[in-house]
């Protein structure tokens, strides 16, 4: 299962949220297990069924205003209602003035209570989006990824079979590398695969009989992408006699990426076939296809309109006997 910390959270969001530990933060990590973020309105008033536990607090302007209405002891024990909700941490927003006893009983509890100094709808805007990537469903996929006129090519196939070799010369031609050898794919919530390199291997390429190489360095950062959604995965295969490769284009593959299907091309290797300008056409067609023009389809129905054609006349002919 996926899991954040509130301590990579806290670093990650500082300086976006403003963010200052009012409690000194574990040095044990606190882990986050939920990607939920909730304002515990109800829970400070002393309504708490149906709350769901370990989801991040975000106290605002109306809790905070409520509190000030309390007495010592009964801000105490609003606190200790929050609390009881097992949260990893309490986040009060846009510097709201939080009670030195308070700040004691987090500080007794080995707490980590923090404060932002913007709004409690920008924390919650914030801390959803950050929560969703950190939950969201996530491989790595042998392969390497390019932007070819603006569509993400998963390029795959076995090792040294001329992936690298691909993308380079793809590069060469104007399109852009975003991963080589690992690519880490992500899956967001509206079922786009997402694709980005690994830190460590960031833009290298490796060319067998050259090795490593920075593209950056040689093309230019016109060149590289951090990141790409992934449309259409290319396989590349040596060319074997036996196989009946598709010709014609009718019959639509498709393969799965953490549960995602995208159209898959396969493309057999033999010598003198120009893998680069082929992987360039793929992209102009699957872009064709997404604006609704289908190059097989209408060649397909060009044809069946022919014959029919030819029946007809064929037919009137047959019965023409003068």
């Amino acid at each position: 299962m996926a899991e954040s910390t509130v301590q990579s959270l806290f670093r990650e969001l500082q300086d976006r949220l403003g963010l200052e530990a009012l409690t000194p933060l574990p040095e044990e990590p606190v882990p986050v297990s939920a990607p939920d973020v909730h304002r515990p309105g109800m829970a400070v008033m002393g309504f708490t069924e149906d709350f769901l536990p370990d989801r991040i607090q975000v106290m605002g302007g109306s809790e905070m205003s409520y509190l000030g209405t309390l007495d010592e002891a009964a801000q105490l024990a609003a606190f200790e209602r929050v609390m009881a909700l097992e949260p990893p941490t309490i986040i009060v927003s846009r510097s709201h003035d939080v009670p030195p006893h308070i700040v004691e009983l987090a500080r007794g509890r080995e707490f980590p209570l923090l404060q932002a100094s913007v709004s409690a709808e920008t924390v919650l805007r914030e801390l959803t989006h950050h929560l969703e990537r950190a939950f969201a469903p996530h491989c790595e996929v042998h392969g390497t990824l390019v932007d070819v006129y603006g569509v993400g090519l998963l390029i795959t196939g076995r090792s040294g079979i001329g992936k690298s070799e691909c993308a380079l010369d793809l590069v060469e031609r104007g399109h852009r590398l975003v991963a080589d050898d690992i690519v880490e794919v992500t899956r967001t919530n509206d079922d786009v695969l997402i694709g980005r390199f690994r830190p460590l291997l960031r833009h290298n390429i490796e060319i067998r009989g050259i090795g490593v190489i920075d593209v950056q360095a040689i093309f230019g950062i016109h060149a590289i992408r951090m990141q790409k959604r992934i449309e259409v995965a290319v396989e590349l295969q040596e060319w074997d006699d036996t196989v009946d490769y598709e010709r014609v284009g009718m019959e639509r593959r498709t393969t799965s990426i953490l549960g995602v299907e995208i159209p898959q091309v396969v493309l057999p290797l033999n010598p003198g076939k120009n893998i680069t300008v082929i992987s360039e056409v793929i992209a102009l067609d699957f872009m064709l296809k997404v604006y609704g023009y289908d190059a097989a389809r209408v060649l397909n129905e060009r044809i069946v309109k022919s014959i029919r054609h030819s029946r007809r006349l064929r037919r009137y002919l047959d019965q023409d006997q003068e």
